[in-house]
């Protein structure tokens, strides 16, 4: 496909690239101004959520203007997957990355002086590269995107070094427009985007971050991994799915729980070797309703838009982190779950982390902050989606989806069970730690109790009518308050707070979120999201689904490409639930683009004849 020269309207040359090429009838949200703006030489900074479709607003740009678009993505290990999604719909698109041999980055590089290319992705540190810079220089460039831009925050949680450096295609291409990306960004984020990029001059385009399909829940932490299985096993049989943990070791433990128990599942970090890493992971992209239990060095960028829900663990170490990790689940629009177990152990464990880091005390006090909002989100007693978007400056009403919306949580005047706790960590010199606390409350008498002759104690059995779930999950929230710290170099002894000395003194009220154990997942309908408007399907149209399906498993595995590139989910649906007779018909259909069409309807058109002729 060859750059065209710019059109007197340049919507409706857009509006033509979106149907015919990407099979799309119209652009969402703000699309449209984007690609008029970039397509006219503007800077941009979007931020836009995950599965809002983000890539078609420097794609289609780069198929308007004259030269080659260039894609800069820390994403290596996904660039094929990318490139081959845009050969299936026709576009002309390579990446230079490290992982090709010498004479295959000839071979795009001379593909890029003749014309040849409408997008190359480059990854950070090949582009800051001097041959790289200088091919760049005899080249006709149509843009620069910088996708997750949000890695040139050094507060992020996917914080890049290179990305800082990339203000140098500002200084040495100051001609071609530049478009920043990214699915999450909380004001501080942005403003250092725009710093770092030199973006001062760029329209900002912010999208709104709600994700009304994702229903969160954050649930009561007993055995963990046992309520993982039983959430799976309930709501989720089959379903692809990805699982964060803190640790390495836990990652590999979680997988192999779940393949014991019969589900599926791969484990995914940093430490394993690249290879295994790598074939991992095409298995998630290109099969069915495997589990991916990871890190969080998995996921940015990934697009496979069937992701039905994605579970935590251990406790994010912020919202923006939280956020980026769950909009992986339910890309496609349809209904998926964020679902996280939380305890007081992860509060202890993320301050340590923070305490004991390397850091300088400036990092220490933003990363506090923001433990503080992501605790905050976990404690909240009112909407989960309220609270989440108030964290992006985004106000809204309660969703009615989320798990304190369907049950509300009730609170408590937990002023008198604070300061039992707080008097008796005061009692035992502020030397133990919180098991120690919860069994003198409890008045019980253990060995080490005996020891110390804490049993003399006044506070010595005064919390008898609290379990220890209960206690547990009070101290959580009154270290969560700041009226308790943990100092992790004395055996995560707790101590006592200045904030805390008023509670003691009753000159401060606490309220608390009331202990709930934890239940068992209960199997439910999904719901739809408000603006997803999916009929189920009927018995004829489901055979005929998944009869499509299996049609693109093959199709795929012939083509080496991920499943969903050949088409999504909801591609599918429609075509089973329309049935098309036609070419025409087909044509019609949200996702099939002329290439697609040319490639695939004759088969199509034959399946749906098969079925309806049995």
């Amino acid at each position: 496909m060859s750059s065209a020269s710019y059109p007197a309207n340049t919507v409706d040359q857009a509006l033509h690239l979106l149907q015919t090429v990407f099979g799309y009838p119209a652009f969402r949200s703000q699309q449209g101004q984007i690609v008029e703006h970039v397509v006219h030489g503007g800077d941009a900074l979007v931020l836009m959520p995950t599965g809002g479709g983000k890539s078609l607003c420097y794609q289609i740009p780069a198929l308007i203007r004259h030269g080659v678009g260039i894609v800069v993505s820390p994403l290596i290990a996904l660039m094929q997957d990318q490139v081959d999604a845009l050969a299936e719909v026709g576009v002309r698109a390579a990446f230079l990355n490290s992982t090709q041999s010498f004479d295959e980055i000839l071979g795009v590089e001379k593909k890029m002086r003749e014309g040849e290319l409408d997008l190359v992705y480059i990854a950070p540190e090949r582009l800051l590269t001097q041959r790289c810079l200088e091919l760049l220089e005899v080249v006709d460039i149509a843009l620069f995107a910088i996708d997750e831009a949000h890695c040139v925050s050094q507060w992020g949680h996917d914080f890049r070094p290179e990305y800082i450096r990339l203000s140098i295609l500002h200084e040495r291409f100051p001609q071609v427009p530049r478009i920043a990306l990214t699915a999450t960004a909380d004001q501080q984020t942005r403003d250092e985007i725009i710093h770092r990029l030199r973006l001062e001059n760029a329209l900002q385009f912010v999208s709104s971050f709600d994700r009304p399909n994702i229903r969160y829940q954050i649930v009561e932490k007993g055995n963990g991994r046992k309520q993982l299985l039983d959430f799976i096993q309930a709501q989720h049989a089959g379903d692809a799915g990805i699982v964060y943990c803190l640790s390495r070791k836990k990652v590999e433990e979680t997988a192999e729980f779940l393949n014991e128990n019969g589900i599926t599942s791969l484990p995914y970090h940093a430490g394993m070797d690249m290879t295994e890493r790598s074939r991992n992971q095409a298995r998630f992209l290109r099969e069915d309703g495997i589990i991916m239990c990871a890190t969080i060095a998995f996921g940015m960028g990934i697009d496979k838009p069937d992701v039905r829900f994605v579970a935590h663990l251990d406790l994010p170490k912020s919202v923006e982190g939280y956020y980026q990790e769950t909009g992986r689940a339910g890309r496609d629009g349809a209904s998926a779950n964020a679902w996280m177990a939380y305890g007081l152990q992860d509060v202890v464990q993320q301050r340590r982390m923070i305490d004991e880091s390397e850091a300088n005390d400036t990092y220490k006090r933003v990363q506090g902050v923001k433990l503080d909002a992501m605790l905050s989100l976990c404690e909240t007693l009112n909407c989960r989606r309220v609270h989440i978007l108030d964290y992006f400056g985004q106000a809204s009403d309660p969703c009615g989806n989320c798990d304190t919306c369907l049950s509300p949580p009730t609170s408590f005047d937990g002023t008198i069970a604070a300061q039992k706790i707080l008097s008796t960590i005061y009692r035992v010199d502020q030397r133990f730690a919180a098991g120690h606390i919860v069994d003198i409350l409890r008045g019980i008498d253990t060995e080490r109790v005996q020891q110390w002759r804490h049993e003399q104690l006044s506070t010595y059995g005064i919390g008898s009518d609290k379990s220890e779930a209960e206690w547990r999950a009070i101290l959580r929230q009154l270290i969560a308050l700041g009226l308790i710290a943990v100092d992790y170099e004395n055996y995560s002894s707790l101590k006592l707070t200045e904030a805390s000395r008023a509670v003691l003194r009753g000159e401060t009220k606490v309220q608390l979120r009331q202990y709930k154990k934890a239940e068992k997942a209960v199997k439910h309908k999904r719901q739809s999201a408000k603006d997803y408007a999916e009929a189920e399907l009927g018995a004829e149209e489901q055979a005929l689904f998944d009869k499509l399906r299996w049609w693109r498993v093959e199709t795929a595995r012939t083509h080496n490409v991920p499943a969903y590139v050949i088409f999504p989910d909801a591609t599918l649906r429609e075509i089973a639930r329309n049935a098309p007779q036609t070419l025409t018909a087909l044509r019609a259909i949200s996702g099939v683009g002329d290439k697609k069409l040319d490639s695939y309807g004759a088969e199509i058109l034959q399946l749906i004849a098969e079925l309806h002729a049995t």
